[in-house]
């Protein structure tokens, strides 16, 4: 079997449940690892630099920008975010799977970029369910779920770029489908070159 680790790309509104869908499988999984990116935005009270994000300053970003640390980068909602070139690489060669958490903007870069990756978009029932959700998170202002919700419109016009996509109703269905696509992806024939390597000839 090829011994190279898969790369999960999954984006989605914010509200609709990625995050904790994402957490479960990293959970179940120990050949699963998160790629924490970077970004130029204010932790929340419950994040944990190195663990969330690396939070580091708009002069520290643009100076990896310069030298071609990411290998994407885009501005959301008002902040920059990035994932580093390094760690996805040396990731995926030594075994590792990976799921990278982006929003359609470096998704779409990484289309242009790589050859390889499993696509997910993950959505919420509709624009009511994600505004009640980011409500009752109690983390931001109205005018900042306000812009979410004007970026959600615009991102879900992109589901079409992506291999799958999961409606999350509820977390248990969602995260089996989740989980279905990550065993899936497991199982291709691409991966296999040659069928010795997992079947016996021998009579």
């Amino acid at each position: 079997m090829n011994k190279k680790g898969k790369l999960f790309i999954i984006s989605a509104p914010s509200g609709a449940g990625k995050t904790t869908l994402c957490n479960k499988l990293l959970e179940k999984y120990d050949d699963l690892f998160y790629s924490v990116s970077y970004t130029t935005r204010e932790p929340r009270f419950d994040e944990k630099d190195g663990k969330d994000y690396f939070f580091i300053s708009r002069e520290k970003f643009n100076s990896m920008v310069s030298n071609d640390e990411f290998l994407e980068w885009a501005e959301v909602h008002g902040n920059y975010y990035g994932t580093s070139k390094k760690f996805i690489n040396e990731s995926l060669e030594s075994g590792k799977n990976i799921i990278l958490d982006i929003d359609p903007q470096g998704a779409r870069q990484l289309r242009t970029k790589l050859s390889y990756g499993v696509y997910i978009f993950i959505i919420a029932p509709s624009i009511g369910d994600l505004k009640k959700r980011l409500i009752d998170r109690r983390t931001e202002t109205m005018d900042k779920i306000e812009l979410r919700i004007q970026n959600a419109k615009k991102e879900i016009a992109y589901f079409k770029e992506y291999d799958y996509i999961i409606i999350n109703r509820d977390i248990g269905s969602s995260y089996r489908e989740l989980e279905s696509i990550y065993i899936a992806e497991h199982l291709r024939t691409y991966d296999v070159e040659n069928i010795e390597d997992i079947f016996s000839m021998e009579e």
